[in-house]
């Protein structure tokens, strides 16, 4: 199969189309044929040796963990998919070695769901791992009809997500963005407000009793100024920033959950939840979509499209 790889760690430079064999599938996995596959920051800050602390990772590497595609074959003892179904997925192994930005993958069935026939390839491969996170946070804060949320990066990959989930349970959202974006945001369900200086009391503005929860999507000072505006602390949820567990919130990393995942299936279905695909590039172009990636100004997110590659 053809794949993308890197040798060491290192940035889009070390980035290179090759030839692996087949993956091996294990009883409970199937093989997916990949129509698509999202990008996400954490894969090139994973080839940058970022997470080196926390996890396993074996060389060569092929990055990537959105998948969308078209069963192959299963392994033995598996009863919930069969080859032709579409699928995708979240596929974070217990080892880094084997992802998404390939032509083939294999994934145990706890990281698949059926693909929601509303979203295309390219807008399925946008969800796993963005929308899986987004929902998870949206839980822990336990985010329920009639609460003002505050959604910090309300236009990124996570945020986009997040602000729809949020609005299809019934919530009041508030999202922070660039100017540029306010308009995108307003489309998604929310209401924009501009990040930096002052958001504290912009959001004041909009929300003078406080917001009833808070999903920090970026970082920076944003759990602070999360604090200031809501009465409880455990109803914050970053997924940026580690210290918001000992300020009474709570840090989030998310998991692989395919109920979780048919969650997200079935509010697609719904027209409830629509992915922007900001760019599609082919496979062996994944160097330019780490580029645009890092620079962090991302509409929504970007996809390879892995046919004919």
């Amino acid at each position: 199969m053809k794949a993308i790889t890197l040798n060491g760690y290192g940035g889009p430079e070390t980035l290179r189309l090759t030839d692996l064999p087949d993956p091996k599938v294990a009883p409970g996995e199937v093989l997916v044929r990949v129509k698509a596959a999202g990008v996400n920051p954490v894969d090139w800050k994973l080839a940058e040796g970022r997470l080196d602390a926390l996890m396993e990772t074996h060389f060569p590497l092929v990055p990537g963990w959105d998948v969308a595609g078209v069963v192959e074959r299963v392994g033995f003892d598996v009863e919930e998919f069969a080859p032709g179904d579409e699928v995708f997925g979240y596929i974070r192994k217990d080892a880094v070695q084997f992802g998404a930005y390939a032509e083939l993958v294999s994934a145990h069935v706890r990281m698949l769901a059926l693909k929601p026939a509303a979203l295309t390839w390219e807008q399925a491969a946008g969800v796993p791992l963005a929308g899986l996170t987004a929902y998870q946070a949206i839980k822990r804060v336990g985010v329920r009809a009639g609460d003002t949320v505050l959604v910090h990066a309300a236009a990124g990959g996570v945020g986009s997500l997040g602000v729809q989930i949020a609005v299809a349970l019934g919530a009041r959202v508030i999202g922070t963005a660039s100017v540029r974006n306010h308009d995108y945001v307003r489309q998604l369900g929310a209401e924009p407000v501009t990040y930096g200086t002052g958001l504290v009391d912009r959001v004041a503005q909009l929300a003078p009793g406080g917001v009833d929860a808070a999903l920090d999507f970026v970082g920076a000072d944003a759990v602070d100024a999360s604090l200031h505006l809501l009465g409880r602390p455990e109803r914050l949820a970053s997924v940026a920033d580690p210290g918001a567990a000992a300020k009474g919130g709570h840090y989030v990393w998310v998991r692989p959950d395919p109920v979780d995942l048919s969650v997200l299936a079935d509010l697609a279905e719904r027209g409830k939840l629509g992915v922007h695909v900001e760019k599609v590039l082919p496979l062996d172009e994944a160097a330019e979509a780490w580029r645009l990636s890092s620079q962090g100004h991302t509409r929504g997110k970007i996809v390879l499209s892995v046919e004919g590659c």
